[in-house]
């Protein structure tokens, strides 16, 4: 089955997870509905469009190959923001708007925010029925995107190209492979001190429903375990999102 693949790489990353009070924490590798975002953001799909943002999310099933989780790395995060008596009748479309209240209605909030350092993952997807985009269109919006793309926060930039690649292959771990074997071939061709050896194993797979039930037929490796995962968007206007099943399967195991 043909398969895009891209790589994200970064020196920080943060993929949101439930957040309480002042704490925003971070999972070890993308969520469904950060993937689905820089998607959007490639195409150039305001956020605000929900009918084309959920065409999107029902066309495509995804599985992410985590080739490196990174470190944890914890911010104390101060900003200063009016309140929203003083910005009434006010305008304010920028930050800087916002900061011309005077110094005194300026309420300062403190909170920690997690980010992963030098993490690597390959994205995969598949078309699911008559999605709105082919899969080389994607791969086209993923090499020349329409909106700034960063993963999972503004300042959190890719560091290299994400090389989006559409390869057949019976199985996402097949595919992860072939993927692999081309982006190796290539640097090599670009830059012969590094070999096929330099290529990093995938630590794991992770993957959802969608997929079904015949994990070594879709996926090409049995689950481990499966957990709950509030990463589904309800709405993107509202900042809702649901819980969904995904799957786990470590191909590094200590």
């Amino acid at each position: 089955m043909d398969t895009l693949i891209f790589q994200l790489q970064a020196p920080l990353s943060s993929w949101g997870d439930v957040a309480v009070g002042e704490y925003r924490p971070t999972a070890d590798y993308p969520s469904q509905s950060a993937i689905h975002g820089l998607l959007g953001a490639a195409l150039g799909i305001d956020r605000d469009d929900d009918e084309a943002q959920s065409a999107l999310r029902a066309g495509f099933r995804i599985a992410v190959g985590v080739l490196d989780q990174g470190r944890l790395l914890r911010d104390y995060h101060t900003s200063q923001v009016p309140s929203r008596t003083d910005l009434k009748k006010r305008p304010h479309a920028t930050r800087r708007d916002e900061l011309l209240v005077p110094k005194e209605d300026l309420n300062t909030i403190l909170s920690s925010r997690d980010y992963r350092q030098n993490a690597a993952s390959l994205v995969a997807l598949q078309p699911l029925g008559p999605a709105p985009y082919s899969l080389h269109e994607l791969a086209a919006a993923l090499a020349t995107p329409r909106f700034v793309l960063y993963l999972g926060r503004k300042s959190c930039p890719p560091a290299a190209p994400l090389h989006p690649r559409v390869v057949g292959a019976e199985s996402i771990r097949a595919a992860f492979a072939t993927y692999q074997e081309q982006l190796s071939a290539l640097v090599q061709q670009h830059a012969p001190a590094y070999t096929s050896a330099n290529v990093t194993a995938i630590q794991k797979i992770v993957w959802g429903d969608d997929f079904g039930q015949d994990d070594m037929a879709n996926v090409g490796v049995p689950r481990d375990f499966s957990v709950n995962r509030k990463d589904q968007v309800i709405s993107r206007k509202g900042w809702q999102f649901a819980d969904r099943r995904e799957h786990i399967a470590l191909l590094v195991k200590e």
